[in-house]
């Protein structure tokens, strides 16, 4: 499961006023080498693991089902959902993660490699995803955003991520 301090420092941040004047917070983590943030409005839990049963009959990113006491929680992985190889980060089995996120008034887990941490990024400073001919479908994406020179932010749309076919 998750360790007390990342319990208490996603519980803190949610508690804070997560919505300042033109800002907003951010759980950031690693799919592969890229880093994305999703709004933590949507955020419930960060697990450091948990037991991940296999479904049958179910779409190919969606790698089963975990029991987050006593409630059944679909588990999708965003390798799989982005078409990224599974072997393209530099991070240990042991980083990985499932964030529980609430949409559409349903309770999700997602999969990554590593959490960066919780960042408020100014509104103004996101800007539209640009158009690409392969790679991460535009539409799952809510912008990007710099982080410094060398390092893009790639913000998630996290119901077109989840829910679109």
């Amino acid at each position: 499961m998750e360790t007390a301090q990342e319990r208490l420092d996603l519980e803190n941040a949610k508690n804070k006023n997560n919505k300042k004047s033109g800002q907003a917070q951010y759980v950031v983590f690693n799919i592969g080498e890229e880093e994305y943030g999703i709004e933590i409005e949507y955020t419930r839990e960060i697990i450091k693991s948990a037991q991940i049963t296999n479904v049958p009959n179910t779409d190919e990113h969606v790698v089963g089902v975990i029991n987050l006491r006593g409630i059944i929680v679909p588990v999708v992985d965003l390798h799989s959902r982005f078409e990224i190889e599974e072997d393209s980060g530099d991070f240990e089995a042991d980083e990985q993660r499932t964030i529980t996120v609430e949409v559409n008034d349903m309770l999700l887990g997602i999969q990554v490699d590593h959490i960066e941490g919780i960042v408020w990024l100014e509104e103004d400073s996101i800007t539209p995803a640009p158009d690409v001919e392969s790679g991460l479908r535009q539409d799952y994406l809510r912008g990007v955003c710099a982080r410094d020179e060398d390092h893009l932010l790639i913000l998630l749309d996290l119901e077109k991520t989840l829910f679109t076919q």
